[in-house]
């Protein structure tokens, strides 16, 4: 174990950085992913339909088949095509940043960070309060550990 602790400390800064801005990468890689997927998908409120449903405490079925919500389909296409072209933007943000920037000063490391912070609070705030049975929760989890593995190899790194 002794070893493993001299190992890591003497870690080699190209390892070093290169575990620092590729999950941050992945990060923006994954954003640009999932904004595609809700921009192109042809009815996106059914990729997390059953945590809709259970927030609404209805079916989309029961919406769709009332007369005043003839609409509503088109409303929620409109939406989540905002939404994901809003995550295809931040995600494209994320990529280029990182890729401009390769995280090599303490600046822009800190700068990412913080951001990605506040941004994954947030998310995990509103997942766990309003859609505690989304299938994204693994994806929000794998986010986190992406941006933790970031952070802890960036302390390896001198400015």
């Amino acid at each position: 174990m002794a070893h493993l602790a001299y190992k890591i400390k003497k870690m080699n800064k190209r390892t070093a950085h290169n575990l620092t801005w590729v999950p941050v990468f992945t990060i923006g890689v994954i954003a640009c992913f999932l904004g595609a997927v809700w921009s192109l998908h042809k009815e996106p409120w059914l990729l997390d339909q059953s945590p809709n449903e259970v927030l609404l405490q209805t079916s989309f079925n029961n919406l769709f088949s009332e007369k005043i919500n003839i609409g509503l389909p088109l409303y929620l296409t409109t939406v989540y095509r905002f939404l994901g072209l809003w995550l295809l933007t931040i995600g494209s943000l994320i990529t280029v940043y990182v890729y401009v920037t390769r995280l090599g000063t303490k600046t822009s490391r800190n700068s990412i960070f913080v951001i990605l912070i506040a941004t994954l609070s947030g998310i995990y705030y509103l997942v766990f309060n309003y859609l505690p049975s989304s299938p994204l929760i693994p994806v929000l989890y794998f986010l986190s550990f992406c941006l933790f593995l970031s952070v802890f190899f960036s302390k390896y790194l001198t400015d």
